[in-house]
């Protein structure tokens, strides 16, 4: 039997109980990955769910498949196996040095940093098949060119990607869970509706496990080359104290065309009483829970909470849900080389279930993400320009005005009570992750507690108009 064969067998045989020789190192390297969601404790229980050899027995390199059990959060891994040591380019992609079982002696790496081994992976999506427990898919009218030169995305935390060539951007999931991952799910529903501010999926793989929904691994889009970064571009634009609110208008028009097309393409509801009461509960025990945790959220937690109060006491009058992006912020978005928005990255928030990710929600959650990461980058400058972001939240507004005829902030309940629990999202995620930054959801909660104002409603832009080039300021909460 080859010694490729034989790790198999080994591998099969120890899934019950953990995954044999790989395990301590495996122990070591998972809390130090940015992706991993539970850094800072101690790995209780680590299994393998499935392992697949994507080359052939003996290749060199080989490439290892794993999906992991870490304390009941499932995990991708991509290992390559060579002889030690590892080439120089190599050394910081390594994990360890197998002392016993069928790969003792040899180096086990991160695969992803391999070119040869990206490459493969490359190789596997262009060619339909099952191997072992996974399925590689493609749409058949997309053909992928072959000999693309892979490289990885730098900078990435829930997940990694890898770049081919220029032209197409493979993400591979590293958390994953049973059920369609709305970042093939999503991008493939724009397609089919006809809508081009998302790029369609190319090709992607998945897992299929005994008595189970399939686990979306990873998906190929095409790669917009020369695209500015949302984010980054504002920050740009800041610095050089220069207008943003032309590109603010136009991200409002493209992120109202994403969602019609996904209200078009995928099923909607109406919300009663009954769950808006329940959405108000929901945004009212992450309160709770978010005060408990941060001691500086305390003084305005009764404010704070008047807001879900409201939304609770609208009983839903109006108010339709649908698929959304689920985690929209200037991060999320490209401006292309044409000038054009197309928003990216429909995974949704990765801490919360994929159950919860894929439910109907009031389009609002996309719109309030958006107002924040405008009161973010605001913040970020310095001196803040608080004039910069209402100018832009004022413009996202009316572009998404423009599209679907309905200005976000005509509903100054629903959209308080989204932006004041995107607010103690922030708190919380601040608090654990950069505690530096704190002061920036702080100054709008701080804001948002303050008892409501009058909204000033405007109707939506009269068609074939242009919007003046400083919309002025009114207040969103």
């Amino acid at each position: 039997m080859s010694e490729a064969a034989s790790a198999r067998n080994r591998l099969t045989a120890d899934r019950a109980t953990g995954i044999g020789p790989l395990e301590p190192m495996l122990r070591a390297w998972l809390p130090a990955q940015r992706w991993f969601a539970g850094k800072g404790r101690t790995i209780s229980r680590l299994r393998a769910v499935s392992a697949a050899e994507l080359l052939p027995p003996g290749s060199t390199p080989g490439l290892l498949h794993l999906l992991l059990d870490v304390d009941g959060d499932c995990y991708q891994l991509l290992l390559g196996i060579r002889p030690s040591p590892l080439p120089p380019a190599l050394a910081p992609a390594l994990i360890g040095h197998a002392e016993d079982g069928p790969y003792r002696g040899r180096a086990v790496y991160e695969a992803l940093g391999d070119p040869r081994l990206a490459a493969m992976l490359l190789e596997r999506l262009r060619s339909p098949g099952a191997l072992g427990p996974l399925s590689f898919d493609r749409d058949p009218g997309a053909p992928i060119p072959a000999g693309l030169t892979p490289r990885p995305l730098s900078g990435e935390q829930t997940n990694s990607s890898l770049i081919y060539g220029d032209s197409y951007i493979l993400k591979v999931f590293r958390r994953v869970g049973p059920g369609v991952n709305p970042d093939l799910e999503l991008p493939r529903a724009l397609a089919s509706a006809g809508c081009t501010r998302v790029p369609a999926p190319v090709a992607w793989y998945e897992a299929g496990l005994p008595g189970g929904e399939p686990l979306t691994l990873g998906v190929l889009q095409p790669y917009l080359r020369g695209s500015d970064d949302g984010w980054q571009l504002a920050l740009r634009r800041l610095d050089a104290g220069a207008d943003f609110t032309p590109e603010a208008y136009a991200l409002g028009r493209a992120t109202a065309e994403v969602h019609s097309a996904l209200a078009t393409a995928l099923p909607t509801l109406a919300l009663g009483p009954e769950q808006t009461a329940r959405l108000a509960a929901g945004m009212t025990a992450r309160l709770a829970a978010t005060a408990r945790e941060v001691p500086a959220l305390r003084p305005y937690e009764a404010g704070l909470r008047g807001a879900f109060d409201a939304l609770a006491a609208s009983r839903g009058t109006g108010v339709s849900a649908q698929r959304i992006h689920g985690d929209l912020h200037l991060g999320q978005t490209l401006r292309t080389a044409d000038g054009s928005w197309a928003l990216i990255d429909f995974e949704g928030e990765p801490a919360r279930p994929l159950a919860d990710r894929r439910r109907p929600e009031p389009a609002v959650r996309d719109i309030a993400g958006i107002l924040r990461s405008f009161d973010y980058a605001a913040r970020s400058h310095r001196p803040f320009a608080p004039a910069w972001a209402d100018d832009c939240r004022a413009a996202f507004c009316e572009g998404y005005a423009r599209t679907t005829g309905r200005d976000p902030r005509e509903d100054p309940v629903l959209l308080r009570a989204y932006e004041t629990d995107k607010a103690v999202y922030e708190a919380r995620y601040e608090s654990r992750h950069r505690p530096d930054w704190l002061h920036v959801p702080m100054a709008a909660i701080r804001r948002l507690s303050e008892p409501q104002r009058p909204a000033h409603r405007m109707p939506p832009p009269t068609p074939g108009t242009t919007p003046h080039p400083k919309p002025p300021r009114r207040p969103l909460a």
